[in-house]
């Protein structure tokens, strides 16, 4: 598939038998913060100290669902305490966006879902993000298998070919993130992009008037390999999209109800536990 391609029947499902079937996606964001989540420890500033509960930021991960097919996109350092919180009670699969520890070193956790069904977990990363995950989870994939291990069956993909999980076509992009590419995910009508800076001509030609894309923005300043507040919405407004939600946010963009002030009105911050329906 060439970048830009990308069929304008992406809101129904293909089956065998060749009918179609439209669908409701639904996103929820498990946690928005970056690598350090707000509040940040030891940090007495006003977001760290904010009482209000849209300020408190896990770190970035999002659940893709339909029906019965859940699937979470990155499983970071507090995805345990994500699962609880969502009341979480089966996984389809997990997506990787990259090897950042913030992305991927809660995967140990997945282990209830193993016990739960009996079987292996897919887990979709790019070649040399699963090779990174094999180095930090060496235990998992020893030949001795370690008892009470995670049960992984690691899958890999190729950006911009689209692979299929449950009724969900899914098609991976390639966005960097300074000097290292990073897997975003469109999931139909909605995209994922975290931890970006640079998006080339032909990956943006998938996100062109999308219905909704999700994007990080890490902060006001300029930042070397993350796009600021300014960037991530004239990003957006390029690309035209219909509704945009900024994640991977620090505690230095500012209070959530003042930042929401500055943004036009079809681009918000998202906030942990918030839910839409597409």
């Amino acid at each position: 598939m060439k970048a830009g391609r990308l069929s304008k029947k992406r809101l129904f499902i293909s089956y065998k038998n060749g009918s179609k079937k439209s669908y409701n996606l639904r996103i929820k964001f498990l946690g928005t913060g970056t690598s350090q989540g707000v509040p940040v420890i030891a940090c007495a500033c006003k977001v760290c100290r904010s009482s209000d509960a849209r300020d408190n930021r896990l770190r970035s991960s999002i659940l893709v669902s339909e029906g019965d097919t859940n699937i979470v996109v990155d499983t970071g350092p507090d995805f345990r305490q994500q699962a609880l919180r969502t009341n979480l009670d089966h996984l389809t699969a997990a997506l990787i966006t990259h090897e950042h520890n913030d992305h991927i070193i809660g995967l140990d956790d997945i282990r209830p879902f193993n016990f739960m069904t009996r079987r292996e977990l897919d887990v979709y990363a790019r070649p040399k993000v699963g090779e990174e995950i094999k180095k930090r989870f060496a235990y998992i994939f020893s030949k001795k298998s370690y008892p009470g291990a995670p049960k992984v069956n690691l899958k890999s993909f190729e950006n911009n070919q689209v692979f299929e999980i449950g009724p969900f076509r899914v098609l991976p992009m390639e966005v960097m993130h300074g000097k290292m590419p990073v897997t975003g995910f469109i999931f139909d009508r909605v995209a994922y992009v975290t931890d970006c800076k640079e998006i080339s001509e032909d990956q943006k030609a998938y996100l062109e008037g999308i219905d909704v894309l999700i994007l990080n923005a890490l902060h006001k300043d300029e930042h070397y390999s993350h796009l600021n507040l300014d960037e991530a919405v004239s990003l957006a407004l390029e690309l035209r999209v219909k509704k945009c939600y900024l994640t991977h946010i620090s505690h230095k963009m500012g209070l959530h109800a003042e930042v929401e002030q500055e943004l036009p009105e079809h681009i918000s911050l998202a906030h942990d536990d918030l839910e839409i329906e597409v």
